[in-house]
């Protein structure tokens, strides 16, 4: 008889731990929706801030686009101005263009006239608007998805842009392209 009887204190202990572990799982479920509905202001005011700047970065893109069409001299000072963060003694400088912004800039150095000491090489994989430059030992990323992330980043903070970003991603796969 004590036998059954301690097996049966035992299983009332371990069929009382699950029903407390239980309990405290549902109490500390309860306690963060209690706090998230103590401050649903600052939540809804990150989230309006998050759309406020993903709404600012899908009209400048629109206007970037635009801008392309309109004067596609604007790729020429992109590509100006990454060429120049190359160290001076850079060789063998390809830049990576989308094959739009490519034809572009191929008819303004035809008209030009001039040499230049680099190679355009369409890339249509890269978005209108940016450009990968890239020598024997050096890269300059200046690709709009990577001009717009350090906006982005500069906007929210680190952490919060990354997020984002792949959040984004995942939900349109479209983002950054054109």
């Amino acid at each position: 008889m004590d036998r059954g009887y301690q097996a049966g204190l035992s299983a009332g202990r371990a069929e009382l731990q699950k029903s407390n572990d239980a309990l405290a799982a549902q109490v500390a479920r309860l306690d963060g929706i209690l706090n998230q509905l103590s401050r649903p202001l600052a939540i809804l005011e990150a989230e309006v801030e998050q759309q406020l700047v993903l709404l600012a970065l899908a009209v400048g893109k629109q206007l970037a686009r635009r801008e392309l069409k309109a004067d596609p001299g604007q790729i020429a000072a992109l590509i100006r101005e990454a060429v120049g963060r190359l160290p001076a003694a850079a060789r063998d400088v390809r830049v990576h263009l989308h094959p739009e912004d490519a034809a572009a800039i191929a008819e303004r150095l035809a008209s030009a006239g001039r040499e230049r000491a680099w190679t355009v090489v369409e890339d249509p994989t890269l978005t209108r608007g940016g450009c990968l430059v890239r020598s024997e030992n050096s890269q300059i990323d200046a690709r709009v998805e990577s001009r717009v992330n350090a906006m982005v980043s500069s906007m929210l903070g680190e952490e919060r842009a990354s997020a984002r970003l792949a959040d984004e991603a995942d939900a349109d796969p479209q983002v950054g392209e054109s």
